[in-house]
């Protein structure tokens, strides 16, 4: 997978990776990919519900050791 942009929001609670990730996809073409790297467990689920409000594509998500990936594609 072509990742575009890569945000590290390991250490952030919630909202944070959410409200970083938003940030980070405005400044992005549409169709471009952005992986963000999270150490919040609640951040699986919360970009699971951004996805669907906001219409982005929730490509991937996975958890690798203490982090969990989630992998976005901008609308």
């Amino acid at each position: 997978m072509n990742i575009d942009r890569e945000l590290d929001a390991r250490g952030l609670n919630c909202p944070l990776p959410i409200l970083k990730a938003k940030k980070a996809l405005a400044d992005m073409s549409s169709g471009q990919v952005l992986k963000v790297i999270a150490t919040d467990s609640g951040s699986i689920r919360d970009f699971q519900a951004f996805a669907k409000q906001t219409g982005n594509e929730l490509l991937q998500q996975e958890t690798a050791g203490p982090d969990y990936v989630s992998v976005l594609r901008r609308r």
